[in-house]
């Protein structure tokens, strides 16, 4: 059996599906990594991207979480900048600031730099899914990537930006180049989902982090081509393919329109009003604002009932999730609690 056959029937992959589930099926964004001490430990000495490289390392970072939290899904851990590492750019994760390209993209020259990405250059990708999907068995995995815009962006701007403006600059300024550019992206993005998905990841999630600096007219001109490329890409393998970005309020009924089988929801918009904006035919997943988990334990119940009950309005399907990353201070525990508070208030009797 494959695995894909093997979690066919989980409730992450029923609720991905818009099918009846046994329980709301939890998992968060980033708890494979910095929240948890067992992480930390098995990271000292090791530079984050090292860490993405190293299939035992992969593995066992990635089951943490699973054992710790008991959650219905693992989360591939990998970085989006590591395809553009592997294809040979120099890029660098420096601690407290994040990726960082050494020559930014700038011009069409540059762009000659993003050569085809070959399974062959991610290796370990292949043997790290091989060893997850063997240990989790009907636990699904979800295969992870940065959408071409996010990549863009660290790839123009040469790091992390607040404004965005060498991006913007180059996409009102040349838009052809930048139709380029995110193609080009599209494809290595496609072909590292790709490695996951036939090595035994059972569902995808593309993240377009800064996704939402752009107004929606930009965002249908500009991202939506390259974001559907991908989905497109994917589509054939039946696997459910999830889309996130932060701040996207406004972009999601575009987001949606580029092809995802499941909307990830930040906690600025509740679910319900969500499901509008997405239109029919598409589960959601999110929305717990990230800060509510240092509150005490009744407020953090009371919040994520305020989620359950607009998800249960949305009438779709629903994964519970945060409405961004665990944030690196967040006690383990309440992330332990609220697994079981969301199972324990939606089991079906």
């Amino acid at each position: 059996m494959s695995a894909h056959q093997q979690t066919a029937a989980s409730p992450f992959i029923r609720a991905c599906r818009n099918e009846p589930v046994q329980h709301t099926p939890v998992w968060f964004m980033r708890q494979a990594g910095r929240s948890l001490p067992e992480y930390l430990k098995l990271r000292e000495g090791v530079p984050m991207l090292e860490s993405c490289m190293r299939p035992e390392l992969i593995t066992e970072i990635t089951l943490q979480p699973v054992r710790r939290h008991g959650v219905d899904a693992a989360v591939y851990f990998s970085d989006i900048v590591v395809p553009l590492k592997a294809i040979g750019l120099d890029v660098e994760i420096k601690p407290g600031v994040g990726p960082v390209v050494a020559d930014p993209i700038r011009n069409r020259q540059d762009l000659a730099r993003l050569r085809d990405l070959d399974p062959s250059d991610v290796g370990y990708v292949t043997e790290a899914v091989g060893l997850l999907t063997a240990e989790l068995g009907s636990t699904p995995l979800i295969g992870f990537a940065g959408a071409p815009f996010t990549l863009a962006s660290y790839l123009v701007e040469g790091g992390p930006s607040r404004n965005h403006e060498r991006t913007k600059a180059l996409m009102y300024g040349d838009p052809e180049l930048w139709r380029d550019l995110l193609d080009r992206l599209a494809d290595i993005t496609t072909a590292f989902l790709k490695v996951q998905i036939e090595a035994g990841a059972s569902a995808v999630q593309v993240f377009d982090s800064w996704v939402g600096a752009l107004s929606p007219a930009d965002y249908r001109r500009y991202v939506m081509p390259a974001s559907a490329k991908v989905f497109d890409a994917v589509a054939g393998y039946g696997v459910p393919r999830i889309h996130f970005g932060v701040g996207t309020g406004e972009l999601l009924g575009l987001m949606s329109e580029a092809g995802a089988d499941v909307m990830g929801v930040d906690w600025r918009v509740p679910l319900d009003e969500a499901a509008r904006r997405v239109g029919p035919g598409k589960a959601l997943q999110g929305n717990l604002d990230p800060a509510v988990l240092f509150a005490p334990t009744a407020a953090v119940e009371a919040k994520t009932r305020e989620v359950l009950d607009a998800a249960a309005a949305a009438g779709t399907g629903h994964i519970f999730n945060l409405g961004h990353g665990v944030l690196p201070t967040t006690d383990p525990d309440a992330l332990s609690r609220l697994v079981d508070f969301v199972h324990s208030s939606t089991e079906a009797v």
